[in-house]
């Protein structure tokens, strides 16, 4: 065929998904031999506070599968650091410029609510001159 006697439609409209909203739609749309896929609609109503039992199960499921918050620091831990720093007459911001952290970090140890780590419990025990870690916590180093 020739460029010149094919044929070019300008502006058709293919044909678009219809959404039926009566079952006499579909089944007239079934019976003309179109293909037809219906899904249900699964949040219908408008009670948002009472969903249903899905919900609350996959809630249930959430819920149990929670993460443990990470461990906090021993208490042992935190009355060694105020023992020595006391008994070396320092002041919690002292051992904080020591060890080159910010005084709430050195609050938040000796009050046992930080999560623990390596590097300034490491720093803290040679400011400080006593064992942070191990099984004899509080001992001269």
């Amino acid at each position: 065929m020739d460029d010149w006697e094919s044929k070019t439609v300008i502006g058709f409209r293919q044909s678009v998904a219809k959404v039926a909203k009566k079952d006499s739609d579909i089944n007239a749309a079934r019976r003309s031999g179109a293909v037809v896929a219906t899904d249900k609609k699964m949040t219908s109503g408008g009670n948002k506070a009472h969903q249903g039992t899905d919900h609350q199960r996959i809630a249930k499921l959430d819920r149990e599968n929670e993460v443990a918050p990470p461990a906090k620091i021993a208490p042992s831990v935190g009355r060694a650091m105020q023992t020595a720093r006391l008994e070396l007459k320092f002041s919690q911001k002292d051992v904080a410029q020591k060890v080159n952290e910010k005084p709430s970090v050195i609050q938040d140890y000796e009050s046992s609510k930080a999560i623990p780590n390596p590097q300034i419990l490491g720093k803290l025990e040679r400011a400080l001159g006593v064992k942070l870690r191990g099984s004899d916590i509080g001992k001269k180093l």
